[in-house]
């Protein structure tokens, strides 16, 4: 806990303390106590993996930061290194997949960091990255499975918990991990009692089948709306899968169509734009996955990045449904 705590200080000023929000339709829809709503959708660059992206590049030594960082992303964590590189006057590369959205990787480059695009799949994108690494020697950013990144991303716990220390159960976004440890890590810590429910996506539950596996699972990639919770967890994954396994309580998957549920809610009920995959926390609970009953439940709404024409396409189709 101790190093969620430096984190908070270190990248204060950097990093933005999201708005905790009430969901009163859905908490009567669910007939839980109480729901709310963290947005880290409005976070700077648009999502969450600033906190840990700031914690790792803030805490490099000078040495450190005149070779320049390097990651390998889905587009939200390569968008949260090149803003921290930037505010830290260091060179930073981000190594994507050809299925990352054009838009996420135009708004990597925006930041001033170097997007290289190589491979159909995030394990090819990491492939390219350790040859960069070997090649090159810039300091690794991993977008998950790292100490510092861990602890950045605890912080949204953090701050739930001290403005609503009363929640009980919190939904969790999980691809590879960064974010459930984290935020596990924090809630124990602060209450052993809270349940921490992760929520992954069945085009890829890479976690869900490592787990199972008692090691790291390579999986297909799928065209999917969750786009940010595509790939693996790493060949060897050292952290993240551990700590999931040791204080993570549930883990439930949730479908395309859910997802696009919980996108309408977010705009419908709260004016938010939401990625698919900080929708998946609504989907659990609209599909019934989480006991709701005399609970008060915390919602990480990871990001907002999605590309404009797929998400008006996707609202239009939605509110014809309705």
């Amino acid at each position: 806990m101790q190093h969620v705590l430096a984190a908070q200080r270190r990248i204060r000023g950097i990093v933005w303390q999201t708005p905790l929000i009430p969901a009163p339709q859905l908490t009567q829809s669910v007939e839980a106590l109480s729901i709310h709503l963290k947005l880290e959708s409005l976070q700077y660059t648009g999502a969450f993996k600033l906190r840990g992206a700031a914690n790792k590049i803030m805490g490099l030594t000078e040495a450190e930061k005149q070779r320049g960082v390097i990651t390998f992303s889905t587009g939200n964590h390569g968008r949260a290194v090149a803003y921290a590189a930037r505010e830290a006057g260091v060179k930073a590369v981000v190594c994507l997949s050809e299925h990352v959205p054009k838009n996420r990787v135009a708004l990597v480059e925006q930041l001033g960091a170097v997007a290289e695009v190589m491979g159909k799949s995030q394990d090819e994108a990491e492939t390219h990255y350790e040859h960069l690494i070997r090649e090159r020697g810039y300091v690794a950013v991993p977008p998950f499975d790292d100490p510092a990144v861990i602890a950045g991303q605890g912080t949204v716990a953090l701050e739930m918990l001290t403005e609503q220390p009363e929640l009980d159960t919190l939904l969790v976004p999980l691809s590879g991990g960064g974010l459930l440890a984290g935020t596990a890590l924090a809630a124990k810590a602060i209450n052993p009692q809270i349940h921490i429910v992760g929520v992954s996506i069945d085009r890829s539950p890479a976690m869900l089948k490592s787990l199972k596996a008692e090691k790291p699972v390579a999986i297909e990639e799928q065209e999917t709306l969750a786009g940010s919770l595509l790939g693996g967890i790493g060949r060897e994954n050292h952290y993240t899968l551990p700590l999931i396994r040791k204080l993570v309580d549930q883990h439930v998957v949730v479908k395309e169509e859910a997802i696009a549920a919980g996108m309408r809610f977010a705009l419908e009920h709260h004016s938010l734009v939401i990625e698919g995959a900080a929708a998946v926390g609504v989907a659990a609970l609209q599909q019934g996955q989480v006991e709701t009953a005399g609970r008060r439940i915390g919602i990480i709404l990871s990001g907002s990045c999605v590309e404009p024409e797929q998400y008006l396409a996707l609202m239009k189709e939605n509110f014809k449904k309705i």
